[in-house]
């Protein structure tokens, strides 16, 4: 068991990176690495789940209603103390791998390699709710130049069945009915037909490209792309204040029209907006000074989204009743729904779709980048191949790992539903953030004298009151969710005996 628990201290996790012009190209500074939080955080989930969690799920869960102002500052107060926790740790420990490489300073091998397997689910798997959303932003936006896409070409079979048996009771809203004709117009495949969302595929490995050319093209490509969206999105802000009515603040049930049931139950669902800030820390080997930039761009980078999405949540229920938002396209939605200049609505209706697709590239683009980078740490412990820490030797990126990110997410973004993934990359996150923030405490036990250039504010209260709000997050989501979450967990414990177990390189010295 103490072999199990065995910790990489500081000093090796140090002593064991790369030489210089041997490892990853330090070429970040602190605003590079403040618009790749910025660039990670604002995408899918305030286009898209912000709806669900307003409007909430019949039979499911209640929504925020107006309140979900206060769900974002429940959310952002989380993220926050997390951020502090990671800010710590990312100036202490300036290694590529995140949450995988703190826990293995702090709390040893075993929960390094389930933090690792969990991460998976973070990156991965949240990058493929990401590739889903991006899809139907985009079929919108060409939408508006009278570009059609079939809609057997941008959705999921679970969807389309379900719109199908809408159209059945009687539903007539013309997104239902374009849902539904997806499984009588796709091509068939012995009598199935074949629904796949081919826009999803071709995006998610375009930015797979790009990433394998190298890191400096890509962070370049990003804090442009940070400037267009937070544009797009400021400009939705000043649009929509004009549109905005009061009475739908307190009308239909109020405020808070579901009470703090609501409130809590939209801040995990909206928690997938704030995915993205700890992926500063996976660049920690490619910024020019760790100590003092990480960090920086991490609570830089959380500080920023709140206040936009704030604005933007404020904005949006100002301007419909809360209970019509609750679609995948939501500020789209607004739009629709709110009554005034009919053709400054339809002009800002194409900038935000144009918005949309911008934000989520981004999000893509910074999630496929850590992804690659917690395998190849991993890897140089020996928990997996010897491949999996392989670089380009021109462009010096993990590009064996880029690529099989890429074509995990592709494949799986061609059939996912959304709901369903956001759901378990949200527990999966959350649980990430509580052992982080469980290691701070641990490592100021074990090595009390160790250098910190950046300290987490009164210890041991915010490193405890940040896992226990992670953990209060957790419990708001459905108990399928558990279930998968379980199942991945112990699939990953299986993985580490039959191979990070034995290979360890750790282990190997003891």
């Amino acid at each position: 068991m103490s072999q199990l628990l065995a910790r990489k201290n500081v000093d090796r996790l140090t002593a064991e990176l790369p030489g210089e012009g041997q490892g990853l190209r330090r070429v970040m500074g602190k605003w590079d690495l403040t618009a790749l939080g910025v660039g990670a955080v604002i995408g899918a989930g305030i286009f898209a789940t912000t709806g669900t969690a307003i409007a909430g799920e019949l039979g499911v869960r209640p929504g925020a209603g107006p309140a979900i102002v206060l769900s974002f500052l429940l959310t952002a107060f989380t993220c926050g103390l997390a951020a502090l926790c990671y800010a710590e740790f990312a100036a202490m420990v300036p290694v590529s791998g995140s949450a995988y490489t703190y826990a293995y300073a702090s709390l040893g091998e075993l929960v390094a390699w389930i933090i690792g397997w969990d991460l998976i689910i973070e990156y991965a798997v949240g990058n493929i709710a990401v590739a889903i959303s991006w899809s139907g932003y985009f079929r919108e936006l060409v939408a508006h130049f009278g570009i059609g896409i079939a809609a057997w070409m941008t959705t999921d079979y679970r969807t389309a069945f379900q719109a199908a048996e809408a159209v059945a009771a009687g539903a007539t809203d013309p997104r239902t009915l374009d849902l539904a004709a997806a499984t009588t117009s796709a091509p068939e495949l012995f009598g199935l037909p074949i629904i796949l969302n081919i826009p999803a595929v071709l995006i998610v490995a375009g930015i797979t490209a790009l990433l394998v050319y190298g890191i400096r093209e890509s962070s370049l490509s990003n804090s442009i792309m940070v400037l267009l969206k937070v544009g797009i999105l400021m400009f939705f802000v000043a649009v929509g204040i004009f549109f905005i009515d009061p009475e739908h603040y307190t009308a239909h049930g109020g405020f808070a029209p579901n009470g703090f049931a609501g409130v809590r139950a939209a801040a995990a669902i909206i928690f997938f907006s704030y995915i993205g800030f700890d992926a500063v820390s996976c660049a920690a080997e490619e910024a020019k000074d760790p100590a003092r930039d990480v960090p920086f761009g991490i609570i830089a980078s959380l500080v920023v989204c709140t206040v936009i999405f704030i604005l933007v949540a404020a904005v949006m229920s100002g301007m419909a009743e809360w209970s019509q938002l609750g679609t995948a396209e939501p500020m789209l939605t607004a739009l629709n729904l709110a009554s005034g200049n009919e053709a400054l609505l339809g002009f800002s209706r194409v900038v935000v779709a144009i918005g949309a697709v911008i934000a989520m590239t981004t999000v893509l683009l910074v999630f496929q980048m850590g992804q690659p980078r917690i395998f190849y740490s991993m890897a140089r412990d020996g928990l997996l191949p010897a491949w999996a820490a392989k670089l380009h030797p021109k462009c010096r990126t993990p590009h064996v790992t880029t690529i099989i990110t890429g074509v995990f997410v592709a494949f799986f973004a061609a059939f996912a539903n959304i709901n369903e993934v956001v759901d378990l990359t949200n527990i999966g996150t959350l649980f990430a953030f509580a052992l982080v923030s469980i290691g701070i405490l641990v490592l100021r036990v074990k090595e009390p004298n160790r250098a910190r250039p950046f300290r987490t504010p009164f210890s041991p209260w915010v490193p405890l009151v940040s896992a226990g709000s992670c953990i209060f997050l957790m419990l708001q989501l459905p108990t399928v969710t558990w279930i998968r979450f379980g199942i991945w967990l112990a699939l990953g414990l299986v993985v580490y005996f039959l191979y990070g177990y034995r290979r360890s390189k750790l282990r190997g010295s003891l």
